[in-house]
């Protein structure tokens, strides 16, 4: 039987010497299979392998094709890029910000600076804790302020939570599409993500009673990338199923500030992780965590272990902003500012298949079928727009929907009403007018 990767390597040479050129697609793995006389499981390893090199991308429903862009050295939206416009990563800054978090840290520096040098433990402070638990609570649900810990940013209170909940080896249950830095955080940790479908409403119930995890990771609101609010009636059914299986739940609400005011799926097995970075800024960020009661020592020593406690001075800072009414004021200020940039969306992307909730810093395109987002996402780069292709949420290489998010927080609206403009104009185009480099 042929080697798989022998054969991948005469597809990598034909990429290197331009015989297959970025945008081609790639036969059909049973016609691909017949041509080269092998087994169709032997052919599937070809393109896995040539998707793992980065040389391919799959897409749902539409084939296998030549990458028509180099593929990121770093995690998708992990750190800024060169981009003109920035709709890749969401980090919103108002204007008149840094003016705002001015008088919290002048208090800080004449009154408590001493403190904020000594180290601090997960757990905060009494003052930490208190503010957070009064942030945090929603839907009728206030978090027991013993036990909220702290971590330095959300990705770590992520990471603490996982490794807590999920053993080496062990399998985590995540949306099909879902925050692509779950999918390294896994992967450090040694867990396998196990992909659960999902239709507009959610994740479907049977789908995590047939998925055999000890955990899943969900975005019940303003799910990252697809912009969407779980409604209550899946979120009933949700609760339910996990308490049927006995199934962890690790609640990502680093957008739910801006959504609805919905309680966690199902709070006494549910631990609830957010931070500071949406809220306030990516610079001045805390991560939170609240575990069920039975589980906080465990968190706490995951966090420990893995080198993800809070700062001091940061957690210092953070509770200032948050008692003296500054998170709550900038806060609402974001919340009509992600009204305007939906509304934004809405009338420069008319006509296309959008989807988002109104009170979202993304929103999720479903593109036209002439479009292969891999092809979409390099000609808006070529036009200085950096945007995310579906593939980099996906969890299965190769089964991405033909979509890409766009990110609406980081530019100024006058700079994303044109970057929407361009996007619109270059979508009613056709990717045969584009020159792939």
């Amino acid at each position: 039987m042929a080697d798989y990767r022998l054969i991948a390597d005469r597809l990598a040479a034909d990429v290197a010497t331009g015989r297959l050129k970025p945008g081609d697609r790639l036969p059909p793995q049973r016609a691909f299979a017949r041509r080269h006389g092998i087994a169709g499981s032997t052919a599937a390893r070809v393109y896995g392998e040539l998707i793992r090199r980065g040389l391919a991308v799959g897409e749902v429903g539409r084939g296998t094709f030549v990458r028509a862009a180099r593929p990121p050295v770093e995690p998708a939206l992990a750190e800024p890029g060169g981009a003109r416009v920035d709709l890749e990563l969401n980090f919103c800054v108002l204007p008149d910000q840094p003016a705002l978090l001015v008088p919290g840290l002048d208090r800080l520096v004449r009154h408590g600076l001493g403190d904020a040098l000594t180290p601090v433990g997960v757990r905060g402070t009494p003052e930490a804790r208190a503010a957070v638990a009064r942030v945090l609570a929603r839907g009728g649900w206030t978090p027991d302020e013993r036990r909220v810990l702290f971590t330095g940013n959300g990705r770590q209170a992520i990471a603490a939570v996982v490794s807590a909940l999920v053993p080496v080896g062990g399998r985590l249950g995540v949306e099909a599409v879902t925050y692509p830095v779950v999918k390294a955080i896994a992967t450090r940790l040694g867990v396998t993500l196990v992909p659960l479908p999902v239709d507009d409403a959610g994740v479907l119930p049977g789908a995590l009673r047939a998925a055999d995890v000890r955990a899943v990771y969900l975005q019940p609101t303003l799910h990252n990338p697809l912009g969407t609010t779980m409604p209550e009636r899946r979120r009933a059914e949700l609760a339910d199923t996990v308490r049927d299986l006995d199934v962890q739940v690790v609640e990502d609400a680093i957008y739910a500030f801006l959504g609805p005011d919905l309680p966690p799926l199902a709070p006494e097995r549910t631990t609830v992780v957010d931070s500071l970075s949406k809220r306030l800024a990516p610079g001045l960020t805390v991560g939170f965590a609240v575990p069920p009661a039975h589980l906080v020592d465990r968190v706490a020593a995951a966090a420990r272990s893995g080198g993800w406690a809070v700062g001091h001075f940061a957690l210092a800072a953070a509770t200032e902003w948050l008692t003296d009414g500054t998170v709550e004021s900038i806060v609402d200020q974001k919340r009509v500012l992600a009204h305007e940039r939906q509304r934004l969306v809405r009338e420069r992307l008319a006509g296309f298949d959008i989807s988002a909730d109104p009170g979202s810093y993304h929103c999720w395109w479903r593109l036209p079928d002439r479009w292969r987002a891999e092809t979409f996402v390099a000609a808006a780069a070529r036009r200085g727009i950096a945007i995310t292709p579906a593939a980099a949420f996906a969890v299965v290489p190769g089964h991405a929907p033909n979509a890409v998010r766009l990110a609406l927080a980081s530019a100024s609206t006058p700079t994303l009403a044109a970057a929407l403009d361009v996007l619109a104009a270059l979508a009613e185009g056709s990717p045969e007018d584009e020159q792939v480099d």
